[in-house]
């Protein structure tokens, strides 16, 4: 049952407390009793309370907070008669002492002044429930309760006001709905004056959770979602405010049913988007609060309430950046560049490396193509290795690795190892530079065209058939093409793998390490020397004839 669903009855208080204590005025008589005797063994004493019969106490009740008993033999001491025990009268000296003192509280009570109690419900009986306060016993009629009748209400604590003081029951009635109603009536009227109003107003936190803030507004709670605090979208509050700050707030909604208003700081002051070109240009240099780091950027905060995002390739020239938190620190200032201001998305972009120079400048200034240098193996790929030089990295490719095409970078270098390489490109614009190791080697061609030369015939053997010809593999790492128009009077077809074939060297480019052979010109080559040899021999049997003829004449 809810609060809305209890109704009011018209109920006669004062009979309903007459009731109440109807049944025990018999048995609840307060008399002074005096200690016959304290039976410490059965932790009992023996009181004479002016019956037949004395009556038993346990000396549990008599002891102060130290275990002390507080009264001797012969002592007079206030107890109330709870009942019977067999002949002999059950007795409270606590009881008593409740009634003593909630007697001295009625008679000290000014019916001027408002009094509020918290306490716990004791008891219950047919009319309502006793609350006990710090001992003493206040009573609180059903329909004073707000309580639902189906929920078990023993030891609950409750805060409620005193309506009624009977000096001559010695008895105190109190109301807990009459606390809530005014609690209801102020909540609503500080909702009405903060929704009609629409200003801000000043408010402080209560409680900070991880789905926002409590915030009291002149004496009601209200919830500041995450997603409320700020213009820069759902922030952490922990990271931003502490619990008894003064934030200025503004109302948004108020839930009558679950009595749940709902407030919002952000809204409080001016969205700096709508005029975030007046704030903000691309280009512009400003110093930034880090906010929080993530391993893809750093979030920094420009002030105005406003969130840039860093991405972690802006953060260095140095393209092998592992993690931001290696550059950068939480709560530190940094000079950033925007670089970007997305209106519709309401995000914002910086950069911190387009502030630092660029280390392909420094390099430039320094060295230049042809110039060799040693660099550190960053990294291996299926193409080849970067080789970082200084602040820059450059690429060494397979094919620049060595002039054994089976080596790669991947089987034959190791990250972290130095290298000597030549700088064979350097392509400011796009920050690329070109490295070769092979440069610095003598090629299997040069060593090659220290013997031999065009016009030389060589024997080789078949490593590849392409559809424009075949390799030849001379030996020593090194390939010849015969193209396919070369090979006459042989068949491309009937060629196979390790077959021996004999040509000509047609050219030699030592520079680029190609080689290329011609069985064609082999063939024309020894035409004519065999024509040669035949003009020879042609020449010298007449010259012989003629000399024979002379010399017969």
């Amino acid at each position: 049952m809810k609060f809305e669903d209890i109704q009011d009855e018209d109920v006669d208080f004062g009979a309903m407390l007459e009731e109440s204590f109807k049944k025990q005025e018999s048995r609840n008589d307060l008399v002074n009793g005096i200690v016959v005797k304290i039976l410490e063994d059965e932790n009992q004493a023996i009181i004479d309370i002016g019956r037949k019969n004395e009556a038993f106490l346990s000396l549990d009740q008599l002891r102060d907070e130290d275990g002390v008993i507080l009264f001797n033999v012969n002592d007079e001491i206030p107890v109330i008669v709870t009942g019977n025990r067999g002949e002999r009268a059950a007795i409270s000296y606590e009881l008593a002492k409740k009634k003593a003192a909630l007697s001295e509280f009625i008679n000290d009570y000014d019916d001027e002044q408002e009094y509020i109690i918290d306490g716990i419900i004791s008891k219950k009986n047919k009319g309502g429930y006793v609350v006990d306060c710090e001992g003493l016993e206040f009573f609180m009629p059903k329909t004073l309760s707000y309580l639902s009748p189906k929920n078990d209400a023993m030891g609950k604590k409750v805060k409620a006001i005193i309506i009624k003081v009977d000096k001559d029951k010695n008895s105190v009635v109190i109301s807990r709905k009459e606390l809530i109603e005014r609690d209801k009536a102020k909540t609503q009227e500080i909702v009405n004056r903060l929704l009609e109003s629409k200003d801000p107003v000043l408010g402080t936190i209560k409680k900070i959770t991880s789905y926002g803030m409590f915030v009291d507004v002149g004496g009601m709670d209200g919830l500041v979602h995450y997603s409320q605090i700020s213009h820069k979208g759902p922030v952490n509050p922990s990271k931003y405010f502490d619990e008894g700050d003064e934030v200025s707030v503004i109302a948004l909604d108020y839930d009558k049913k679950k009595r749940h208003l709902s407030l919002s700081i952000k809204d409080a002051n001016p969205d700096p988007w709508k005029s975030i070109d007046e704030i903000l240009g691309v280009g512009d240099t400003v110093t930034a609060t880090v906010s929080n780091i993530e391993p893809y950027g750093v979030f920094v905060d420009l002030g105005e309430d406003l969130e840039a995002f860093l991405h972690v390739s802006e953060i260095s020239w140095d393209k092998n950046v592992k993690h931001p938190k290696d550059y950068i620190e939480v709560n530190s200032e940094i000079n950033v560049e925007v670089i970007e201001i997305d209106k519709e998305g309401r995000r914002l972009r910086v950069s911190l490396k387009t502030l630092l120079p660029k280390p392909m400048d420094a390099f430039t200034k320094e060295y230049k193509i042809g110039d060799i240098v040693t660099g550190s193996i960053s990294s291996t790929t299926d193409f080849g290795a970067f080789i970082k030089i200084g602040a820059v990295e450059g690429l060494l490719h397979n094919q620049e690795l060595s002039w054994d095409k089976s080596i790669t970078a991947k089987n034959s270098l190791k990250i972290g190892d130095d290298i000597e390489i030549k700088i064979i490109n350097i392509d400011k614009d796009a920050e690329r530079i070109s490295l070769s190791k092979k440069a610095l080697e003598v090629s299997p061609i040069e060593e090659f065209s220290k013997t031999n030369k065009v016009n030389d015939v060589v024997t080789g053997t078949v490593k590849d058939k392409k559809d424009f010809g075949v390799f030849i593999e001379l030996g020593n790492r090194l390939d010849a093409l015969i193209r396919t128009e070369d090979l006459y009077p042989l068949k491309i077809d009937e060629i196979e793998k390790g077959q021996e074939i004999t040509a000509v060297i047609s050219f030699i480019d030592a520079r680029n390490n190609r080689i290329r052979v011609s069985v064609r010109r082999l063939e024309k080559q020894e035409e004519r020397e065999a024509m040669k040899q035949l003009n020879l021999n042609q020449d010298n049997s007449m010259t012989l004839g003629d000399a024979l003829k002379d010399k017969f004449k």
